[in-house]
């Protein structure tokens, strides 16, 4: 007779959504992620920090690669190269613009940029998950 624990069960269907769990957190990183770039390239929404960048700069090549780059991993497309792009830029951004201000990142600024090169690690390897145009195209 097998032993049962309670929880056990909601445990597995939890579980169970683990995929299409994935494609969420994706879809929700890569809307906050594209706004970044819709604030260099645009200025959108007005006010938010650092505004208009000059597009041949490092931070306007680092908006291109937050919108367009964002919204491929938005739509599921090409997930894993481009978030392992993504990775690396963040990787960059950290060394670049907050590791100089500070060991911690909780005072250099440097949270979200670590998060991010995470998150998007975690996407090239995991892939995009169910709801992408990645799983279409795989039929």
């Amino acid at each position: 007779m097998a032993t049962t624990y309670p929880g056990r069960e909601s445990t597995r269907s939890v579980a169970s959504l683990a995929p299409q769990l994935l494609s969420v957190l994706r879809i929700v990183v890569a809307l906050l992620f594209l706004t970044h770039g819709l604030v260099k390239l645009f200025g959108f929404p007005t006010g938010a920090q650092p505004g208009m960048v000059p597009l041949f700069s490092v931070f306007g090549l680092a908006g291109v690669l937050e919108l367009i780059g964002g919204a491929a991993v938005l739509l599921g497309v090409f997930t894993r190269p481009i978030s392992f792009i993504l990775s690396g830029e963040m990787a960059v951004a950290y060394f670049m613009a907050h590791a100089p201000q500070g060991a911690f990142p909780v005072l250099n600024g440097g949270e979200l940029a670590i998060l991010y090169c995470f998150a998007f690690l975690y996407f090239a390897a995991a892939g995009s998950g169910p709801w992408s145009l990645d799983a279409r195209r795989r039929g």
